[in-house]
């Protein structure tokens, strides 16, 4: 008589059931702070254009001597339009002062965080919601 010891191989129902599980309670941990990364490195990158933005004020006004001379405007940056999807960039221009902001738009908008970044003539860097430097220091 021949003897059948044979070993069946793979994996039952229940282990796949419980990779799965263990796949999906990481996935749920991972998600969000992947989001979170992502906002965060875009705002890092509106925040380098804004700081782009005011050396061109700048130098508008080293040349006239006021940050609202006739015929200037902001330029096109590449920063700009690499985030083009995710802030809206605007500048507000007196003789003396400026302030230049970028404010979050489509994705970017849930970053309730930091909605809406600034910067100004004296370089004070302002956040829309920060009542505190530390947001502030945060967002920047």
């Amino acid at each position: 008589m021949m003897s059948y010891n044979v070993k069946q191989k793979g994996m039952t129902l229940i282990e796949i059931m419980i990779v799965v599980a263990i796949v999906g309670i990481l996935a749920s941990i991972a998600y969000p702070s992947y989001q979170n990364y992502v906002l965060r490195s875009h705002r890092s990158a509106a925040t380098s254009c804004l700081l782009e933005l005011a050396q061109f004020m700048e130098r508008n006004y080293t040349q006239n001597m006021r940050y609202d001379s006739v015929g200037f405007a902001l330029p096109n940056l590449q920063c700009m339009t690499e985030s083009a999807n995710r802030y809206d960039y605007t500048s507000v221009q007196a003789q003396r002062t400026y302030t230049v902001t970028a404010t979050a738009i489509g994705p970017q908008a849930n970053d309730t965080a930091c909605p809406t970044l600034g910067m100004d003539q004296a370089g004070t860097k302002l956040v829309s919601n920060a009542s505190v430097a530390a947001t502030v220091a945060e967002c920047w």
